[in-house]
């Protein structure tokens, strides 16, 4: 090593340094170190315990699960864990900042299954961008866990991620990012259509930005009954014979909405519309836009961190509205999904996550607001509720075993 490179790397941990201490203190505090450790469940103490917790005991039990592998999940850490995979390319506020700064997000992530669900959840972050290689990474190292949660993936790689892992995958592979947000947009809506008397088969409705949450959103809503739904992007409504319209699941989507062929931008879309949610970018929707749309208007702008719309604004035409903020009524948050849905998911055994499994955890989510205390700035319940786990898990529970 040369006195230059040596030099470069002091510089290197000094700047490092002095970025450490501008973070804010009281983030800092908790993120020292990490924020998870694993921790053992039987004591070892004695020779007696060693023999047993490892050789010559394990082997009875390793020599078990090799005859019925099904064993792992009574014998191994398998029946309660889960993985939490990100290649750091979409990481929510930040962008493409790779696997190795988007590890606090994942810890983040595991954490809060351990605290709000008891699942212990281990974060990987994978230096790996290509989709085949990145596939056969994660299901490489799968054989120890109960599922799978994807996060932070960027569209359209994640579609093909995700696809292909369930093809491969015995267990439950779930994008977050997609089917979260999904899930807890159909729970709110189910209460928001309660407030304004009106019913999902009759309902139309605009989705605007079509990646990775848009697409799973627009699915889940037209699995659940939603007949008229119309999804916008950048280049206007989302249409079959669009010259833009080229990815397979772009086009899929186009193929399966729209029933009354509405060309054009997001005024023509709309134009007598009952709901509107955006998952696209800040400041695209005026009150201007909001006129155009039916009575009672349900609206949810969900760009973070600033809304499609100020919801202010928004509030003063719309009768329900909802946004992805915390310091905002009705925040749709995917914490009231994904620690629920995988702790039912894990006592299931479920080897799938389909849309008969989304559908039941919306429905419970919805339910945990009580019917009294339902209102326009109420129409989800808190993040952390306890109620909102153990009724999610037990609905996802419940339909996993119909499912499977």
């Amino acid at each position: 090593m040369t006195h230059g490179e040596t030099t470069s790397r002091g510089d290197r941990l000094q700047a490092a340094e002095h970025a450490l201490d501008a973070i804010d203190p009281a983030v800092r505090a908790v993120h020292l170190g990490g924020k998870l450790a694993v921790r053992a469940t039987r004591p070892v103490q004695t020779s007696e315990d060693l023999a047993l917790v490892y050789t010559p005991g394990v082997a009875e039990v390793c020599a078990a699960i090799h005859a019925h592998e099904a064993l792992a999940y009574d014998l191994t850490i398998k029946r309660n864990s889960v993985a939490v995979i990100s290649d750091g390319s979409a990481v929510l506020g930040l962008g493409d900042i790779g696997p190795t700064a988007a590890m606090p997000v994942m810890e983040g992530k595991a954490l809060l299954f351990s605290e709000l669900a008891g699942i212990d959840a281990y974060p990987l972050c994978l230096d790996e961008r290509d989709p085949d290689r990145l596939v056969d990474i994660i299901a490489s190292l799968c054989a120890g866990f109960g599922g799978i949660n994807l996060e932070d993936i960027s569209a359209p790689r994640c579609f093909e991620i995700e696809g292909k892992l369930r093809q491969r995958l015995d267990i439950p592979v779930f994008h977050d990012d997609q089917h979260g947000t999904a899930v807890v947009v159909l729970a709110a809506l189910h209460n928001a259509l309660k407030i304004v008397g009106k019913e999902l088969a009759g309902l139309r409705v605009v989705v605007q930005g079509i990646g990775a949450a848009g697409v799973a959103i627009s699915n889940l809503l037209m699995a659940a009954g939603v007949r008229d739904l119309i999804g916008v992007d950048r280049d206007g409504i989302v249409t079959p014979r669009r010259a833009t319209a080229r990815d397979p699941i772009l086009r899929r989507l186009a193929k399966q909405s729209n029933p009354r062929a509405v060309r054009g931008g997001v005024e023509e879309a709309l134009a007598g519309a009952d709901v509107f949610i955006g998952v696209s970018a800040p400041n695209t929707i005026t009150a201007a836009h909001l006129e155009l749309m039916a009575r009672d208007a349900i609206v949810f702008a969900m760009a973070n961190p600033v809304p499609e719309i100020d919801p202010a604004l928004a509030r003063r035409r719309a009768a329900v509205v909802a946004t992805g903020r915390s310091n905002e009524p009705n925040q749709i948050n995917n914490l009231l999904c994904f620690p629920g849905l995988f702790r039912g998911l894990l006592d299931a055994r479920a080897r799938t996550v389909g849309d008969r499994v989304k559908l039941a955890a919306a429905e419970a989510i919805a339910e945990a607001v009580p019917v009294g205390e339902l209102t326009a700035e109420r129409v989800v319940p808190s993040p952390l509720d306890p109620a909102v786990v153990p009724a999610v898990a037990a609905a996802v529970a419940k339909a996993s075993r119909v499912a499977d």
